[in-house]
C-alpha cells in the first residue's frame, strides 16, 4: 500500500479578537517535534505555521497525526497567548508580515501586492510513487479530478473582512501566481523537466520552488504532491481528504498498466472547473469530470467515489469514504461552516449583513472563535475552555 503523509498551514489567531498575529518565529522557537516524523516550520507570512506528518499507511494512522501536529501548533501559540485556527484565509482584516528570508524578501519585491496579500493556507497531500516516471503518469491521469477536491475542501468564504462569494477564495488569491493552477498533459519525464526548465528560463520565477501547479513531483520526496485543497476546518476532513488523493493516485497507475490513456482535457476546461469549484464548492453545481458540463455537486463528489471505488474497497477504505463523503454533504464544507456560524452569531446579536455588504467584526471575530475550537477538536487541547470572542483588547504584531 502506498504510504501518504501531508502539510497543513495554519493561521496563528488572537484568541479574543481573531486577529492574525504574527508569531511564527516565536511559535518555532525551542518548539520539538512531539515525535519523529512531525514538527512545525514557518511558511512564507509569520501570521501562520506549517504542520507534517511522517509517511502513513492508513486514515486511522494518518488522523492522530494531523491532530497531534494541530495540537503541538496550538500548545506552542498558547505560550505567546495565541492560537491556531485551520482557516485558509483570514476572516478579518490583516496587514501581513513575512517571513525574513532572502528568498521571501526577494518573492516580496518581486511579485508586489500579489506577494503582500498572500495570507492562504492550503492542504497539500504527498503520496508515494516509485519513480520520477510513474508520477508524471500519475499527474496525467488525475488533472481532470482535482477541482472535486476543491469543492469538498474548500474554507475560505471570507477575505479581508469581506464576504468573498467564493466557497475557496484561497484559490483565486493563490491563482494570482504565475505558474498557479492545472497543467497539460505532459506524456513523459523528459517532457514534465523541459516545461519546468522554460518556465525558469523565461525569468519570470525565481526558482523551482515556485513552480505551483495543482499538482506536481516533489523536489524533496519520492512523491506527487496535490496541493488543491483549502486547509480543512476539521481534521477528519482532511484525512478523508487524503484517502481520496491516495486512492486518485493508485487508480492512475493502475490504469496505466491496463493501458488507458490519460484524458485530454484542455486545460482552459480544467481551469474553468477549479473555479467553478472555487465559487461554488458544494452549494450548487460542478462541472463533471467526464464531459465538463454543470451537474449537482453531490452527484459529482459521488461519482469521484464510485470511480476511485475499486482501489478504496480494495484497500479496506470504501466505506469509511462513503460515510466521510456523507458527512460532508450533509453538514457542509468548512465555507458553509463557516458561514452558518456568522449566521448564528447574527441571529443572536444582529449584523451579520448580506453579500455585497461587509460582516461586522463582531461577526467575524465569531467565525475565528469557532474555528479555533473545531481546529483543535479530538486533540488534547481540546478540553481546555476557550475565551469568549469579545472585543475587549486588540493587540498588534
Amino acid at each position: 500500500m502506498r504510504t501518504f503523509g501531508v502539510e497543513e498551514e495554519l493561521l496563528i489567531v488572537d484568541p479574543v479578537t481573531g486577529a492574525p498575529l504574527a508569531l511564527a518565529d516565536a511559535l518555532l522557537a525551542g518548539t520539538d517535534p512531539v515525535e519523529p516524523g512531525l514538527g512545525l516550520s514557518h511558511e512564507f507570512k509569520l501570521e501562520q505555521i506549517e504542520t507534517q506528518t511522517r509517511p502513513c499507511h492508513t486514515y486511522a494512522e494518518l488522523l492522530p497525526q494531523i491532530r497531534r501536529g494541530r495540537n503541538m501548533a496550538n500548545q506552542a501559540a498558547r505560550k505567546h497567548d495565541a492560537r491556531i485556527a485551520a482557516l485558509a484565509t483570514s476572516p478579518l482584516e490583516s496587514g501581513t508580515h513575512t517571513t525574513p528570508d532572502p528568498r521571501f524578501a526577494e518573492m516580496l519585491e518581486r511579485f508586489g501586492l500579489t506577494a503582500h496579500e498572500q495570507l492562504t493556507c492550503g492542504f497539500h497531500v504527498h503520496t508515494s510513487v516509485e519513480s520520477p516516471e510513474e508520477g508524471v503518469v500519475v499527474l496525467d491521469h488525475i488533472r481532470d479530478k482535482l477541482a472535486v477536491l476543491t469543492a469538498i475542501s474548500a474554507n475560505s468564504p471570507y477575505w479581508r473582512g469581506q464576504h468573498s462569494g467564493f466557497d475557496s477564495f484561497r484559490t483565486q488569491a493563490w491563482n494570482r501566481w504565475p505558474t498557479s493552477g492545472p497543467s497539460a498533459v505532459f506524456g513523459s519525464l523528459t517532457a514534465y523537466r523541459r516545461m519546468v526548465n522554460r518556465l525558469l528560463e523565461t525569468g519570470v520565477i525565481l526558482d523551482e520552488g515556485m513552480i505551483y501547479f495543482d499538482a506536481r513531483i516533489s523536489r524533496n520526496h519520492p512523491t506527487v504532491e496535490i496541493r488543491v485543497a483549502d486547509v480543512c476546518l476539521r481534521a477528519e476532513d482532511a484525512a478523508l481528504i487524503a484517502v481520496l488523493v491516495r486512492a486518485l493516485v493508485e487508480t492512475a497507475t493502475l490504469e496505466m498498466l491496463d493501458g488507458v490513456e490519460p484524458a485530454s482535457v484542455p486545460t482552459a476546461l480544467l481551469r474553468m472547473a477549479s473555479w467553478q469549484a472555487s465559487n461554488t464548492g458544494l452549494r450548487g453545481d460542478l462541472l463533471d469530470f467526464g464531459d465538463f458540463r454543470p451537474q449537482p455537486a453531490a452527484d459529482v463528489v459521488w461519482a469521484l467515489v464510485d470511480y476511485l471505488s475499486p482501489v478504496l474497497d480494495d484497500q479496506g477504505e470504501l466505506e469509511l469514504v462513503k460515510a466521510g463523503i456523507a458527512d460532508i454533504l450533509e453538514r457542509g464544507n468548512g465555507a458553509q461552516e463557516q458561514r452558518a456560524a456568522a449566521d448564528r452569531f447574527s441571529t443572536r446579536s444582529a449584523g451579520a449583513g448580506s453579500p455585497g455588504t461587509p460582516p461586522t467584526t463582531e461577526v467575524l471575530t465569531a467565525v475565528v472563535g469557532h474555528a479555533v475550537k473545531v481546529t483543535t477538536r479530538g486533540t488534547s487541547t481540546d478540553a481546555h475552555k476557550e475565551p469568549a470572542p469579545l472585543l475587549t483588547r486588540v493587540r498588534r504584531a
